[in-house]
């Protein structure tokens, strides 16, 4: 399973936005809004950041800085790590795991196409194991797919 199918099998394929320029109160109200971790910075249509919760927690409340006149430019992370949409998800996996993220954005070439979170990774894992052993109980039992 690649990252294409992961980002073909999400529900809701939305790319959530803000600029670097903006409060981190209105990053974070996105994010409440949308339900959802972590927010992709886009300055003039390329990604320059990403901000998360956990950005928030160690950059903003740790740091007794407010949400209401911190811009996100200035906690946001801008060493982007990002994957691309033919690597495989245990790739995803090991990524994740080594640089401890949460979120990876997809680019293909130079165009931002999705995002994948830990959630969409266990969760694709979930469905492939669920079709297999599906599959091998239809074989066992010989009734057809």
């Amino acid at each position: 399973m690649n990252i294409r199918q992961i980002l073909q099998g999400k529900k809701v394929n939305a790319l959530y936005s803000v600029s670097s320029d903006q409060t981190v109160l209105q990053a974070l109200k996105l994010m409440a809004e949308k339900n959802i971790g972590a927010v992709l910075v886009i300055d003039k249509g390329a990604l320059t950041g990403i901000f998360s919760e956990r950005d928030y927690a160690r950059k903003v409340i740790l740091k007794d800085r407010h949400s209401d006149d911190t811009r996100v430019a200035d906690v946001m992370t801008s060493s982007v790590i990002t994957i691309g949409p033919d690597q495989s998800i245990d790739e995803c996996m090991v990524t994740m795991s080594d640089k401890h993220i949460r979120h990876l954005p997809v680019m293909d070439k130079e165009e931002l196409i999705g995002i994948i979170s830990i959630n969409d990774v266990v969760s694709a894992i979930i469905r492939d194991q669920k079709t297999r052993i599906d599959s091998l109980e239809s074989y066992i039992s010989g009734s057809p797919y």
